[in-house]
């Protein structure tokens, strides 16, 4: 355990995503990846020992938060925060969405097979794109995978949607953004840039103590040691393009200046 009651394996994120299927704009992705300073990890690029995916990586475990694939296919996954049923000999949950951006399994597919295999891994929530459905599954939620429709949706470390305050606003903030009509990819990045604490009444209780929920509760988390490792803007259009922008905010070591790449999906 550290200064924040957490386990060093244990990362937190915010994925705030819209998806709106047979239009120009299908998935638009916004990712926060918090994790403590000193874990090694890499950034943004196509991977040597698998050409078709796009991601940063974790360099202890080998495996990724989010990715894409020159397919077409996106992944993502969240920790869901439990103190009282954390396995530390769990097998990675990175390994959740590199098995998905190396395969060819139908969304809905992947997850059922995940689902026989859920209790493997300490708690997560997994969200899998395979270029035209969108699906998710939490090993925490006690129901089976479900097939997102349009909309809206914000992702932390609970449940799909569960309004905490960053959820709800950051969800707010996409869709102000979007419905703006400018599509300025560094518009949409500042979303996840907001470092405003939430009052405590609207705090979740997840076991941390009451100073520590205040410092997780910002969408962009600024603290020693532990905090918001990189932003990332993951936006398909209708014609088959995907950008990927990944921010790097922390450590120095890695680039600072957000690295792109546009890929044309076979």
């Amino acid at each position: 355990m550290n200064y924040y009651g957490l386990p060093t394996f244990c990362c937190m994120c915010l994925i705030l995503f819209s998806f709106d299927p047979g239009t120009d704009r299908p998935l638009t992705v916004l990712a926060n990846r918090d994790e403590f300073h000193e874990r090694p990890t890499a950034q943004a690029d196509f991977w040597s020992d698998k050409p078709a995916v796009l991601a940063g990586r974790d360099l202890l475990a080998g495996g990724t938060w989010l990715g894409v694939t020159t397919r077409g296919r996106f992944a993502a996954v969240t920790n869901y925060r439990d103190l009282a049923s954390i396995n530390p000999d769990a097998r990675s949950r990175g390994e959740l969405t590199t098995d998905f951006l190396s395969g060819d399994d139908p969304a809905n597919e992947y997850l059922s097979r995940v689902e026989t295999k859920g209790g493997d891994y300490n708690g997560f929530n997994l969200l899998v794109f395979d270029s035209e459905n969108l699906a998710y599954y939490s090993n925490m939620s006690g129901g089976p995978p479900q097939e997102l429709n349009t909309g809206i949706f914000g992702l932390s470390n609970h449940l799909l949607n569960t309004p905490w305050p960053k959820v709800v606003s950051g969800k707010e903030a996409l869709r102000l953004e979007l419905e703006s009509g400018s599509g300025d990819d560094n518009s949409l990045l500042n979303v996840l840039a907001d470092t405003s604490i939430a009052a405590d009444g609207d705090l979740p209780d997840t076991g941390v103590g009451l100073e520590k929920e205040r410092i997780l509760s910002a969408r962009c988390i600024s603290s020693p040691g532990y905090g918001t490792r990189s932003s990332t803007l993951v936006s398909f259009s209708g014609r088959g393009t995907i950008k990927f922008k990944e921010r790097t905010i922390i450590p120095s070591d890695l680039d600072p200046h957000t690295v792109s790449f546009e890929i044309e999906t076979a």
